[in-house]
């Protein structure tokens, strides 16, 4: 997304981050990426749960709650236009782009 912002913000698209990091962390890892954007703390997964992406996760064979990355365009009006579940890192923005042709 911070690579993508120039053209995103040509487009009108503003673009904000969430996570159940804690605003210490998020502050951390802005300064360490330049992110340009801003990230919002949801540490009590109360955004994640009503968007329906705090999920339950196995890995090694471990199971934990968790955010399934996701992706949500949101009109002027707050109406959710476009919504990409386990969306990876690397289809992000392909996928916004074919959302805003």
């Amino acid at each position: 997304m911070r690579d993508a912002l120039p053209d995103l913000t040509a487009a009108c698209v503003a673009v904000v981050g969430i996570s159940p990091d804690k605003v210490a962390q998020q502050k951390k890892f802005d300064d360490q990426h330049g992110l340009g954007f801003a990230l919002l703390s949801d540490s009590d997964h109360q955004i994640a749960e009503t968007y329906g992406v705090w999920v339950q996760k196995k890995m090694f064979g471990k199971t934990s709650m968790g955010i399934a990355r996701s992706a949500f365009l949101i009109d002027a009006a707050g109406r959710i236009a476009a919504t990409g579940y386990n969306i990876s890192p690397k289809d992000t923005i392909p996928t916004l782009n074919q959302w805003l042709a």
